[in-house]
């Protein structure tokens, strides 16, 4: 049955890298810096690097993943955690359909609790559960709400203090045509007007100046693209090992091969299926400039890496989420309906793929 739990495995890395891939470098994409394309070229190449980095510094969540302590060790069979990672598997596949956001993390604790209901009953160890996982899953977006708002609010006052100026400008057709600045006066300055079509998500808000002699926009731009990076990196530590917590609990492949495949899987997954949830957290919630997503995105990357270290389970989706809604708020910009819709469908994810893993592990038992 090794070769189930395998098949299982990469089949959750696939529909994780079709949900999250594009969750490190969406705000580039809402604010308008790189392509989906490119970003997303980004984020398969700094989630691979996370990904093998994951070996070495995040052997806690390995193990936590594995369900050793979650069950007895007679039930733990390769059945148990291939009907684990069907329940969490499908649960992420009709959420990545639907664009929503999800957590692959609380899809795993909800395969674990509920293939592990059917296969151990009243043996299954819930309390071991919620302290492992719950409270750091429940815990690391409210944190991730304030830190990048301080961080948004700190970086402006600095860019003030810099004399580096913000300047909105409207888009028609293909042209950038600067309308207001804030030039001391406080008065509009409109440098030119061509007739043609545009789009309001074409236009940005830029950056007018220079630091050390440096352009603040290329700056500004140069720093957003490496936290994406950076949070693309987080997110393939952090769940990488998580996967692979399936693979080494019934001992189907060494940590190593099973990485490798985890990483080649997630891959594959972004690059077929990853633009309706980047639509979603890069254009719906909030439109986001450089600073809010530089903001949201080192916050994001400073609590998972942070955590991963440490073999805390958090969901790399509801950090990025929440770092995003912070910048959001003190934009005054947030759209509540679409984040209506997205914790929906957190709240829905851990009952949802423990149905589905109890039904699998029913079928398998």
């Amino acid at each position: 049955m090794g070769w189930l739990v395998v098949a299982s495995a990469l089949f959750v890395a696939f529909v994780n890298g079709a949900n999250d891939n594009m969750k490190g470098v969406a705000t580039l994409l809402g604010a308008g810096i790189l392509t989906y394309r490119r970003a997303l070229a980004l984020a398969t190449m700094a989630t691979a690097l996370g990904a093998l980095a994951s070996i070495l510094f995040a052997t806690g969540l390995i193990k936590a993943f594995s369900a050793k302590g979650l069950i007895p060790a007679e039930a733990l069979t390769p059945s148990f955690l291939a009907a684990a990672a069907v329940g969490a598997g499908l649960t992420v596949l009709l959420a990545t359909v639907t664009g929503m956001p999800v957590s692959t993390t609380h899809a795993l604790v909800g395969g674990l609790a509920g293939a592990g209901f059917v296969a151990a009953g009243s043996q299954l160890n819930l309390m071991a559960l919620g302290a492992a996982f719950l409270i750091p899953l429940v815990a690391s977006p409210l944190l991730a709400v304030p830190l990048a708002a301080a961080g948004y609010s700190t970086g402006r006052w600095l860019r003030v203090r810099l004399g580096v100026e913000s300047e909105t400008c409207l888009c028609v057709g293909q042209e950038w045509i600067p309308i207001r600045g804030r030039n001391g006066a406080g008065a509009a300055v409109l440098a030119g007007f061509t007739v043609g079509y545009g789009t309001p998500q074409q236009c940005r808000e830029r950056y007018v100046g220079a630091v050390a002699g440096v352009s603040a926009q290329g700056l500004a731009s140069a720093a957003h693209i490496a936290s994406a990076g950076l949070v693309s990196f987080a997110r393939g530590f952090n769940d990488t090992p998580k996967i692979l917590g399936l693979i080494v609990g019934a001992s189907a492949l060494s940590p190593q091969i099973g990485a490798l495949a985890i990483a080649a899987a997630m891959a594959v997954g972004g690059l077929v299926a990853a633009r309706r949830v980047a639509e979603t957290l890069a254009k719906k919630i909030t439109p986001m400039n450089q600073g809010q997503g530089l903001s949201g995105n080192l916050a994001t990357s400073l609590l998972v890496v942070a955590a991963s270290r440490f073999g805390l389970p958090v969901s790399t989706t509801h950090v990025s989420t929440g770092g995003i809604v912070g910048v959001g708020s003190v934009g005054g910009a947030l759209r509540l309906k679409p984040l209506a819709a997205v914790v929906s469908s957190w709240i829905a994810t851990l009952p949802l793929a423990a149905a589905i893993g109890a039904g699998a592990m029913w079928i398998l038992a």
